[in-house]
């Protein structure tokens, strides 16, 4: 199944594209601490998984921080990339780039009075430009909605 469909079936089985409910309904703790330049990370423990969020971040970073980690949480639950970032040479791009797209996914449901350029997306969000432009196949001038 692809990123965007399980997306979208999680937001229908929910009713939801908030990354905050998403996580309540699937049992998935949110904490928020001071994690320094780290903007999050999930992680898994005798069957608890905990989102784990920046609280110095703005809430719109925290909610794409945390969209981003549910990511992880549905698509990874069992890889822990902190662990493989600091302690193998195992190459995580393509965990974090799946992780990414299921955040753009998700935040592009978000109900908004207006659409937001990819600029402001990029700046809202923290969401890299390239995977923006590359996975909507869009200039930076058209909206994200």
């Amino acid at each position: 199944m692809t990123i965007k469909k399980r997306v979208i079936q999680l937001i229908k089985k929910h009713d939801t594209s908030n990354p905050f409910e998403i996580s309540k309904c699937l049992g998935i703790e949110v904490v928020y601490e001071f994690l320094g330049d780290s903007l999050g990370y999930f992680s898994r423990f005798n069957r608890t998984t905990i989102i784990h969020i920046n609280e110095s971040l703005s809430y719109e970073e925290q909610l794409s921080t945390c969209a981003h980690e549910l990511g992880h949480a549905i698509l990874h639950p069992e890889i822990n990339t902190a662990f493989l970032k600091s302690k193998t040479h195992y190459p995580t791009s393509r965990i974090e780039k799946e992780a990414n797209l299921f955040a753009i996914e998700l935040l592009s449901h978000q109900e908004r009075d207006q659409p937001i350029t990819i600029n402001e997306a990029v700046a809202t969000y923290r969401i890299p430009k390239q995977l923006l432009i590359k996975n909507f196949y869009i200039n930076k001038e058209q909206t994200f909605h």
